[in-house]
């Protein structure tokens, strides 16, 4: 499966990207149809410490699943989106299922 990550204003570190290809590759191992996904890693302008988001999107055949996250690192942010796709690819797997 094709992972392209982007940072945006800032550069992804080696761990980093290790990390979420990692787990974003677990996704693929759920469902075949699984073409490729999307990470996108932004740092919003707030004071909160929670200003660390991930946006990931998955590429299937007729849709695309989308999850966005905002926590205090971009690991922990990744986690919670790749719950939620987790969510999504189970949903999909029985909407589709011929019965």
């Amino acid at each position: 499966m094709q992972i392209n990550i982007n940072s945006v204003h800032f550069k992804a570190d080696r761990k980093l990207t290790d990390f979420i290809n990692d787990k974003v590759e677990k996704l693929s191992s759920m469902y075949e149809g699984v073409l490729g996904s999307d990470v996108t890693l932004k740092l919003e302008n707030t004071e909160t410490p929670e200003n660390k988001i991930a946006e990931i999107r998955i590429f299937i055949r007729g849709n695309d699943l989308y999850a966005k996250k905002q926590c205090k690192t971009f690991e922990e942010a990744t986690d919670t989106a790749v719950d939620a796709l987790k969510r999504q690819i189970s949903k999909y797997k029985n909407k589709i299922k011929p019965r």
